[in-house]
């Protein structure tokens, strides 16, 4: 191996799957595995074969279904049982039953686990280590050898801990990964282990980190300055109780900071895409703010910054977001000014004058309305709709009005309660009328309103509403006000909108035509499907 490689090792199919909340198939295996191979990584581990029947299928169907371009699977399971020969132990036959190419064999390292938990004495742990690893290597498989618990181990007994890893290097494993499976060990600490094991056995390492104390990055990054050539993580730092170590900030941090050509930027610029398709099959959403791959890593909200940004976007940004596939946003609230709006309308497709009348009126609206309780942070399509009324040298006609609209809610003894909507509206002076139910009152005006529209304006037929969110303000005045935010989705595209009122409801509805405006905001009357004649 080339003094700057580094092994990159996934490990989201088993030890991320112990997430809270996820449970994966196995066709969803497949598929992450397929995403993670486009990005550079070297070894993905899917799971525990013969332990677990889901895993075992996994590997099964991965010989014929998994066509991996650089990424090598590898089979996750234990050392030979004490007081067993290891070619009788049916858990290390069921390793070389998967047919992986890589076999990733976890043991103790920490005496009181193997006293305690193993219950077997220390030589026989050590046996156990190398007539598993050496059965393995003979019969063909890189194995690679997790040391559990290994920094609390070192911290108890340091010697035996060395000999755990001398046993695996000298059986033949490529890498003797170092495991902080408590994950409450600082950066320090781990350089100085690392580094003194290094010392001590001259054995290839790696580095497996949980993120208990916040650290797993940079755990992993202390670890491969002190000269491990393994790293092993998961997508999103998915795994049980805090987490494992984040792969895409890992890799990332290792590409751009360390400057190590470990993937390469084509592969690099697809990892918030893969993130993002990652997150779509597992169903856990990461927090937004995830360094690299989040939705806010590159945005903006402050004045100050927008200020800056305009000029330079690398003064607020230490990396450009392009590298990883993201994109700077800014956004618009109270605490920016006319910055923030140009920046805004640019991101939107606008280009406008910096310092222009239009900029400036439109700032200033937009401070006003925050101060009576608007937001525009997340509500893009509310923002451009006030953008382009201050950047129309005539104002716009609305392609539809309303003159009044109603909802009731009825409930019988025993029953669901049950809304029901009616808008009263005129498009091109016509007036049209429809009622319909729902779920809830912004359900039912939603259904209403697709009954009225659609016919006249058939692109909103593909309008989804998505939600809404709620909450309840005090205004300086004392007086209470409500503010919601609806979100939309139109195929691929998706919008929020806001609205504010004195309740739930006028609010969600305000919010709700301002989404379908938004939504027809390119609509030319002579284009419609169906005429309003026909109609």
């Amino acid at each position: 191996m080339a003094e700057h490689e580094i092994q990159l090792y996934d490990t989201t199919l088993r030890d991320g799957s112990q997430q809270e909340g996820m449970t994966l198939t196995v066709e969803d295996k497949l598929a992450v595995a397929r995403l993670l191979d486009t990005i550079g990584v070297g070894f993905i581990e899917g799971g525990w074969p013969g332990a677990v029947p889901r895993d075992t299928e996994f590997f099964h169907r991965a010989r014929t279904e998994l066509n991996l371009r650089k990424a090598q699977l590898a089979a996750f399971g234990a050392t030979r049982r004490p007081d067993v020969t290891v070619g009788q132990d049916p858990q290390v036959r069921a390793l070389l039953t998967a047919e992986t190419p890589v076999i990733t064999l976890v043991g103790k390292s920490h005496t009181g686990h193997i006293e305690r938990a193993l219950r077997t004495n220390l030589a026989e742990n050590l046996a156990m280590i190398g007539s598993t690893v050496r059965h393995l290597v003979l019969a063909g498989r890189r194995v690679f050898f997790d040391a559990e618990h290994y920094f609390d181990g070192y911290r108890l007994n340091s010697a035996y801990a060395l000999e755990v890893v001398r046993a695996a290097a000298e059986a033949g494993a490529e890498a003797v990964v170092l495991c902080d499976t408590n994950g409450g060990h600082l950066p320090d600490e781990i350089r100085r282990i690392v580094t003194e094991t290094r010392t001590a056995t001259g054995a290839p390492l790696g580095i497996h980190c949980h993120n208990d104390s916040g650290c797993a990055v940079a755990n992993t990054l202390a670890a491969t300055d002190a000269g491990a050539i393994h790293v092993q993580g998961t997508a999103h730092g998915y795994g049980e109780r805090c987490g494992n170590a984040d792969l895409f900030t890992v890799i990332a941090n290792l590409v751009l900071k360390r400057g190590l050509p470990l993937v390469s930027g084509d592969q690099l610029a697809h990892f918030t895409e893969v993130a993002t398709a990652i997150t779509e099959i597992t169903g856990v959403l990461p927090g937004t703010d995830a360094p690299y791959v989040g939705a806010q890593a590159f945005t903006h909200k402050a004045g100050l910054h927008a200020s800056a940004l305009r000029v330079d976007p690398d003064l607020y940004q230490h990396t450009q977001p392009a590298r990883v596939g993201n994109a700077m946003r800014t956004l618009v609230s109270d605490m920016g000014g006319r910055s923030s709006v140009e920046l805004k309308a640019r991101e939107l497709g606008h280009e406008v004058a910096a310092g222009s009348a239009e900029v400036a009126s439109a700032a200033a609206r937009i401070k006003h309305l925050e101060s009576r309780g608007y937001s525009f942070e997340s509500a893009d399509a509310s923002f451009e709709l006030l953008l382009r009324e201050e950047l129309a040298t005539t104002p716009a006609e609305p392609p539809f009005t309303v003159d009044t609209w109603q909802v009731s809610v009825a409930q019988g003894t025993g029953e669901s309660a049950r809304c029901q909507a009616t808008v009263h509206a005129r498009v091109d002076g016509a007036p049209h009328t429809a009622t319909a139910e729902g779920e809830g009152p912004l359900d039912a005006l939603d259904t209403a309103l697709h009954r009225l529209l659609d016919p006249l304006f058939p692109r909103l037929t593909r309008l989804l509403l998505t939600g809404h969110h709620v909450r309840v303000l005090s205004t300086q005045a004392g007086s209470a006000v409500t503010r919601v935010l609806v979100s939309y989705r139109d195929g691929e595209r998706h919008w929020n909108t806001v609205g504010v009122a004195e309740n739930a409801i006028t609010a969600g509805w305000q919010a709700q035509l301002e989404a379908l405006r938004y939504a027809l905001l390119d609509e030319v009357a002579d284009t419609r499907a169906v005429s309003l004649a026909a109609a």
